[in-house]
């Protein structure tokens, strides 16, 4: 299925969709054996960056990361399984759903352990923005995928209105009362 002339062709989600599975070894924990949360990033923007690229057959950068919350530790010796999805085309830029799960080899437990959506954008070899083929959604998961992306895109541009609205007030009196009840202390 094409676009209109002079537009990229569409793509299906499935298309780009992307599983990279890696041991956890013990340089990529802390004392306590737990994988650090840096090394699960790397391994979240390394799967996101294969997918958005696979769907705009360019080099692709991550713009943003919309939350990473850590549900659940992940263990030295747990395969962990990032799996990604192009959730949401823009023009240049895709939203790429990351769900990553952690398996212990030795009791077939499987546990959720994040969910991160990373917006990319795609780059031409010039390093100019590149328009993306737009998404075709072939199931109803693809559609609500789509539209709850669209949804967080619109939410986070609200979100940055109101945070350019935050203003500090000139009466320190005014500020240290807008600081009562808080757990602080000013000294000044």
């Amino acid at each position: 299925m094409s676009a209109q002339p002079n537009e990229l062709p569409y793509k299906s989600v499935r298309f780009s969709e992307t599983v990279i599975t890696e041991l956890m070894i013990p340089s990529y924990s802390n004392f306590g054996g737990k994988i650090h949360g840096g090394v699960l990033l790397s391994l979240m923007d390394k799967v996101a960056y294969v997918c958005a690229a696979k769907h705009s057959g360019n080099y692709c950068v991550t713009a943003s990361i919309d939350t990473v919350d850590f549900l659940q530790p992940v263990e030295v010796g747990e395969l962990v399984s990032l799996m990604a999805s192009v959730n949401y085309v823009g023009n240049t830029s895709l939203v790429v759903g990351i769900r990553v799960v952690s398996e212990d080899i030795k009791t077939n437990s499987v546990k959720h352990t994040n969910t991160s959506y990373f917006t990319m954008v795609a780059k031409d070899e010039d390093n100019n923005l590149v328009q993306v083929p737009g998404l075709i959604l072939e199931n109803r998961e693809d559609v609500r995928r789509f539209i709850e992306s669209r949804r967080r895109k619109e939410l986070k541009q609200n979100y940055r209105k109101e945070s350019d609205a935050i203003i500090m007030p000139n009466d320190f009196e005014q500020c240290k009362l807008m600081l009562s009840g808080e757990r602080c202390i000013v000294s000044e």
